[in-house]
């Protein structure tokens, strides 16, 4: 599936969730440690369409030197655009490239706009960034229109004022004619307590290790999006996309909900992935990292807590559930320059809009399960910013996978991706992610010596299954590697002249996202 990010529609990736072969009974989530425990759907876009991408292949290259130790998960994408000799006449079929990353895909938009985003109505970077862009806007000179709405606003407190104290003489007259209304003491009403597991209590706890990141080039540009405090030495977990525009000289601040606002710098940022990590200066001694959960233990149906800044609006709570699990998604930012970002997502209907990109979404018990970052969107709107709003369907990238990433970015600054080293169709099929018969730039869609070729592998192949997990199209194939760290073993169904064969398979792995 593609998803737009803040209102940009993204190249296109498969629309249904790979179902595993055999699916075991879900298991309920794992309550959470004590909130001071450590630590974007979318329609395919017709490539006739205005502006719609060309189709290409994406491939997955090997890339010198072994993957740097620590957990890694995913890999770039393992394929790249390049048109199939063996496809008919007509709009070729995008596949990944040996170079990472691929052409971007129809995608959903980011939760926040997305950084780097050109200025513009309904792009992320669009007039209001992700949602919240913080430049002053030109003053707008007065209309008589604005004179009246300002002068019908002064009528109505006045007439407000008039009926308020009407009603409070009445039943001041009223008083002793036997009122039946009880009012409770103001000692009672300040002690009224949440219970744990409310949403009000999972609130209190999480929003003091939320932030409301703002990103800004070194040309002034730049958006509003959402953080939340990883461990106690300063780290803050985002998305890449949020930080984006601060990346080469730019300037990033954090603030917290009690206004106490740092300067921070990146540590490392991952693109494929679409997770970033930045640590704040001289941070406080008492940052509380909200715990983590097991994203592999949610079940579609449990409840699900968001937190970030949607259209610039700060430590805003929305609730819902958890809708859909292992949703195939390929979220970009919409900007000819912009780079798909690839996911087996939690999907969420809980409401998530331009600003929410890199808030923790939060399990019934108050443990991040997952990073807010995409957006399936029907058009622009929302706030007169010209950019999208929800309409209940949130993507969130599994926190397995971004603590994973967040880990090796803390300690080499750099992201390692898993891969097969095959170039594979992306175009949106429902029958599986099909080897190239040519790579990137007329390199070989089989890389030699890599991963695929050692499994036998060959261009004209389609890969059906991952560990029992059917695969429906290159980008959920892509989706799917990337939840597994280099090295790992996986099964690999295929296809070849109609007969089923399979194989098993070490993921090998490339570091960085160049």
């Amino acid at each position: 599936m593609s998803t737009e990010n803040e209102g940009n529609p993204v190249p296109p990736a498969p629309s249904a969730p790979p179902a595993p072969v055999a699916s075991p009974a879900a298991s309920p989530q794992g309550s959470a440690p004590d909130g001071n425990a450590p630590t974007a759907p979318l329609p395919p876009v017709p490539q006739s369409a205005p502006g719609a991408p060309e189709a290409t292949a994406h491939q997955a290259t090997a890339h010198e030197g072994p993957a740097h130790e620590g957990p890694a998960h995913q890999g770039p994408y393992d394929t790249q655009a390049q048109p199939s000799a063996n496809q008919p006449s007509g709009p070729a079929h995008p596949a990944s490239d040996a170079s990472w990353p691929p052409p971007p895909p129809a995608t959903p938009s980011y939760a926040d706009g997305g950084a780097g985003a050109p200025a513009g109505p309904g792009g992320p970077g669009g007039p209001a960034g992700w949602g919240a862009s913080y430049q002053q806007p030109a003053p707008k000179p007065r209309s008589k229109r604005g004179g009246l709405f300002a002068a019908v606003l002064v009528a109505a407190l006045v007439a407000g004022g008039l009926g308020g104290g009407i009603g409070y003489t009445l039943a001041k007259d009223n008083d002793n004619h036997g009122s039946t209304t009880v009012s409770a003491s103001d000692g009672t009403a300040s002690q009224v307590k949440r219970a744990p597991g409310t949403i009000a209590n999972v609130a209190a706890k999480a929003l003091p290790s939320t932030v409301t990141i703002e990103a800004e080039s070194s040309s002034g540009e730049g958006g509003t999006g959402t953080g939340f405090v990883f461990d106690t030495q300063g780290h803050i977990v985002t998305n890449n996309h949020v930080v984006a525009d601060a990346v080469d000289g730019g300037k990033l601040t954090a603030t917290f909900p009690d206004g106490k606002k740092y300067d921070a710098e990146i540590v490392g940022h991952a693109q494929g992935y679409d997770v970033a990590v930045i640590k704040l200066k001289n941070a406080p001694s008492d940052l509380k990292p909200l715990a983590l959960g097991d994203s592999d233990k949610v079940a579609v149906g449990d409840e699900t807590i968001a937190i970030g800044a949607p259209f610039g609006l700060s430590n805003t709570v929305t609730t819902g559930i958890i809708s859909a699990k292992n949703r195939p998604v390929a979220s970009s930012d919409g900007s000819a320059s912009s780079k798909a970002s690839y996911m087996s997502a939690l999907q969420t209907d809980a409401s998530i809009n331009p600003g929410n990109s890199g808030g923790p979404l939060l399990n019934s018990s108050g443990a991040v399960i997952g990073i807010n970052s995409a957006i399936q969107s029907t058009g622009s709107g929302g706030f007169g910013s010209g950019q999208s709003g929800s309409i209940g369907l949130g993507f969130a990238i599994p926190i397995n996978q971004a603590k994973y990433v967040a880990q090796q970015l803390i300690k080499t600054g750099k992201p390692v991706y898993a891969k097969i080293g095959a170039s594979v169709s992306l175009e949106d099929t429902t029958n599986g992610a099909k080897i190239t018969d040519q790579g990137a730039a007329g390199s070989a869609a089989v890389e030699q010596g890599g991963p695929a070729d050692k499994a036998g592998l060959k261009p004209g192949d389609v890969i059906t299954k991952l560990d029992g997990t059917v695969i429906d199209s290159g980008p959920t194939l892509i989706g799917e590697i990337w939840t597994h760290k280099p090295g790992d073993k996986v099964q690999v169904t295929y296809k070849r002249s109609g007969q089923e064969h399979t194989v098993t398979l070490t993921l090998g792995a490339r570091q960085g996202d160049n």
